[in-house]
């Protein structure tokens, strides 16, 4: 299918979450919660039928209703579209679902150098229509912008190779260490299909992308700095061009949130295992930060969710270039009462953070 020529991008660009990506004033601290659509709506169970979240995926109307809900709901600034990282190497003929309970399951794990063979390059207009559609009629809805994302290169690859989520990621690591030439080539492929997947994402009307490393915290800085960050980097320069914020955000990774942030990141954003004044530190000045309230707070009665978010507000400091959002995505177990108290919150008081004492 063709690609929409009007990008929407421009009369969005005052809003406040692409204004915070860039650094710039606000009239208050954005906020966005990742897995802001799904299973701890209502609505979302309302609509979402049976089958997998990939068949969900692959209806347009379907998939642009469930990225809305959530904006409607919370009045958050920003729309993440709804997708799943595991998307385009699914399309491209690498069969990996996501099983509830589960997570990414792969019937025939990434093996081998000949398992290459089943990552062919990846072609969105062919491969991946449904999610141009599904940008392209929400372009037409969202007053909010819309970022678009992909799967990092690692995480991607976790999956792949270990066949389902893994704690350990010892098949990763092996591979990598014992096959560098297999495990970069791999990483190559991957690559490429994340840039092309953001790519079409923003022609088609995302505002902004990010790219999901969820796993790469499970690697010390030597290993990502030598198996992990030339490819990170490589996504991050290729889009540049598009001139939309990039964000780069995984979970644990307290020790390699500099990398990430030279890895050419607009804004990196952290977990809950680091306050924000020491995101900030480590990321530098030139990177805008997001996060970073733990989800599990979430659970818990209102007057301990105010207490904390305040507490992550005075480590932003009031200064510009803050995204607020969780350390990690929206539990579905959450009362969605309690992030529409978090949104209001968020926006009415967000500005009127002292600075952290030194």
């Amino acid at each position: 299918m063709p690609l929409p020529t009007d990008h929407p991008s421009h009369s969005l660009s005052e809003t406040p979450y692409l204004q915070a990506c860039r650094r710039q004033e606000v009239r208050h601290v954005p906020v966005w919660f990742q897995r802001q659509a799904g299973r701890s709506l209502p609505e979302y169970r309302e609509i979402r039928g049976q089958g997998s979240i990939l068949d969900a995926i692959q209806d347009a109307s379907l998939a642009a209703e469930i990225t809305l809900q959530p904006v409607r709901r919370y009045g958050v600034d920003a729309a993440i579209l709804f997708s799943d990282i595991v998307v385009p190497v699914n399309a491209v003929g690498f069969e990996i679902d996501v099983v509830p309970g589960v997570g990414p399951t792969v019937n025939e794990p990434f093996r081998t150098k000949t398992d290459l063979q089943r990552l062919r390059s990846l072609e969105p207009p062919v491969d991946t229509p449904y999610v141009l559609e599904t940008i392209n009629i929400l372009t037409h809805h969202l007053e909010v912008p819309l970022i678009g994302f992909a799967g990092a290169p690692f995480t991607v690859a976790s999956y792949l190779i270990e066949g389902q989520p893994s704690r350990t990621h010892q098949r990763t690591k092996s591979l990598m260490h014992s096959e560098p030439s297999i495990w970069h080539k791999l990483m190559s492929r991957l690559t490429d299909i994340a840039i092309a997947s953001m790519r079409s994402q923003v022609l088609a009307g995302a505002s902004a992308v990010q790219l999901f490393d969820s796993w790469a915290g499970a690697l010390s800085a030597k290993d990502y700095t030598n198996f992990v960050f030339p490819h990170s980097q490589r996504v991050f320069d290729e889009l540049a061009d598009l001139g939309v914020p990039r964000a780069h955000f995984g979970v644990g990774t307290a020790e390699i949130l500099s990398l990430m942030s030279e890895a050419g990141a607009d804004v990196v954003g952290a977990d809950w295992r680091v306050p924000l004044d020491e995101v900030r530190r480590r990321v530098g000045p030139d990177t805008a930060i997001q996060g970073n309230l733990d989800p599990t707070l979430c659970l818990a009665e209102w007057s301990v969710v105010e207490k904390e978010a305040r507490e992550v507000l005075k480590a932003a400091g009031g200064q510009p270039g803050h995204i607020f959002n969780l350390g990690h995505g929206v539990l579905p177990e959450t009362d969605p009462a309690i992030l529409e108290q978090l949104v209001e919150l968020i926006h009415n008081e967000g500005l009127q953070a002292d600075s952290p004492a030194p």
